[in-house]
């Protein structure tokens, strides 16, 4: 099972950094997202290079998220982007990661994301999920096709938590990413394995 701690620092019951240091120790989680999406370009500047170093101290996988520019400033090779972002990036820019993933949210867009270049998927949201109030859920069968569209790696997102992410495996995917839980709030995998 592949586990992607998803931030978001408006949920987080904690200092922030404070967590991002214990999801970076939790052999729960493969990787960490940066996702601050509602800071400047130099709020998340500032983040980054903190989020960074605590992941490299760790050993823990970072991704950083929509800020492409910054990432290529700090030579970081992983980024994920929002798909209209990442349909504005030419060959050159797109050159400057090893691994660039993408948001979808219909088979359509997964097959566009991989003619666009993008190496992993995430698809969703799967299960009802307090982070997008009112929005019905796009449910399994939905991830079951994406999955079955394309040939690089899909994650599933929105609402997941460890009563439920053996079912979004079943479907095709790589992994899951996990928002609340990992910012202390529903149960998450590294709560109930580690005691987080």
């Amino acid at each position: 099972m592949y586990r992607i701690a998803v931030t978001n620092r408006h949920l987080c019951q904690e200092d922030f950094l404070t967590r991002i240091r214990k999801l970076s120790e939790d052999p729960a989680y493969d990787a960490i997202l940066l996702r601050e999406k509602d800071m400047t370009a130099e709020q998340y500047r500032v983040l980054a290079s903190e989020v960074l170093a605590v992941c490299q101290e760790n050993n823990k996988k970072c991704i950083l998220h929509s800020f492409w520019q910054i990432a290529a400033e700090y030579g970081h090779p992983l980024i994920h982007l929002p798909l209209p972002l990442l349909r504005t990036l030419d060959q050159e820019q797109k050159s400057l990661f090893t691994e660039i993933g993408t948001s979808v949210h219909s088979v359509e867009q997964a097959e566009e994301a991989v003619r666009l270049g993008a190496d992993t998927i995430t698809a969703g949201h799967i299960f009802s999920t307090t982070c997008k109030p009112g929005l019905p859920p796009r449910g399994l069968d939905f991830l079951k096709k994406v999955c079955s569209s394309v040939t690089i790696p899909v994650f599933g997102i929105g609402g997941i938590c460890a009563d439920n992410e053996k079912s979004v495996i079943e479907q095709g995917a790589k992994g899951v990413c996990i928002m609340s839980g990992a910012m202390g709030g529903n149960r998450s995998p590294g709560d109930q394995l580690y005691g987080l």
